[in-house]
């Protein structure tokens, strides 16, 4: 995958400064994103002592597909080297332990929300709505950086709305500027739906569930794509140019080919070139 722009490299996974958060906080259900069950807080079988996986290279063909559209956003090194100072959890306490993989995912949750301010200050339509924006993005940086007490107990979910009232604002100005009819699908489900070719610039998709629909040669020029659910969803060859609020665990999630153009927010996934 490419680097991406600015202050966004900063709000990547960076598994040389993590203690392996994701692959023991979080559960596993077996299905088809993992081949097996694991309990929060119990190391995934595949995590060496150096906390790198074993199986990296060769996640999705060994049934974990699940590990492969995931990002923490850079929270795993934030938690492991600023909220515990670089205390390795194998070194601590089981509290200690206990402590840091809760801590984990409210941390996730907010650097996830550091992606979608980053970008909105990026967006020229947008400019108005820039000191808003960047107060915001530092009170949610400050959240961050909070003791682990204070993390465990934060409401992130108060603090999540108050984000999403600014960054739909922010949809709004950024899609008035796309040409064409601006078709409002928040929310929409669009499993399996036949959209070959569609004309989807300046569109509402957020939280839409496209999971499997066929999106191949659609115009998604200036879309708002924030949530929207792109399981296996075919972009082959459709054009993103300018779609905003789109990450990088929900491209990896998709399908695609050479000819699927990106914004420059997020790398094009290796996977693709292989089912192309």
């Amino acid at each position: 995958m490419q680097d991406h722009p600015g202050d966004l490299i900063d709000l990547r996974g960076d598994c040389a400064n993590c203690f392996g958060l994701c692959c023991v906080a979080l559960p596993f259900t077996a299905s088809a994103d993992f081949a097996l069950d694991k309990a929060a807080g119990t190391p995934c079988r595949n995590l060496q002592d150096d906390h790198r996986c074993g199986i990296h290279a060769r996640l999705r063909q060994s049934g974990f597909t699940g590990c492969t559209v995931y990002d923490c956003f850079g929270a795993g090194q934030k938690v492991s080297q600023v909220t515990f100072a670089g205390q390795d959890w194998r070194a601590g306490s089981r509290a200690d332990a206990r402590r840091m993989f809760d801590v984990f995912p409210v941390v996730r949750q907010l650097h996830e929300l550091l992606w979608y301010l980053t970008e909105a200050l990026t967006l020229p339509a947008a400019r108005p709505l820039q000191p808003e924006l960047r107060e915001l993005l530092d009170a949610t940086e400050e959240l961050t950086r909070r003791p682990s007490d204070e993390l465990a107990s934060l409401d992130v979910a108060a603090h999540r709305q108050k984000v999403n009232v600014l960054l739909l604002r922010t949809s709004e100005l950024a899609r008035a500027g796309a040409r064409g009819r601006k078709k409002e699908r928040r929310g929409a489900d669009l499993m399996g739906a036949r959209l070959r070719g569609a004309d989807l610039r300046g569109a509402n998709l957020r939280g839409a569930y496209l999971i499997a629909a066929d999106l191949t040669g659609a115009d998604l020029r200036g879309a708002d794509l924030i949530g929207a659910d792109l399981r296996d969803t075919d972009l082959t060859d459709a054009d993103l140019t300018g779609a905003f609020f789109l990450t990088q665990p929900q491209l990896n999630a998709a399908r695609g080919s050479a000819g699927t153009r990106l914004p420059e927010s997020v790398g094009r996934p290796s996977h693709w070139t292989a089912q192309r």
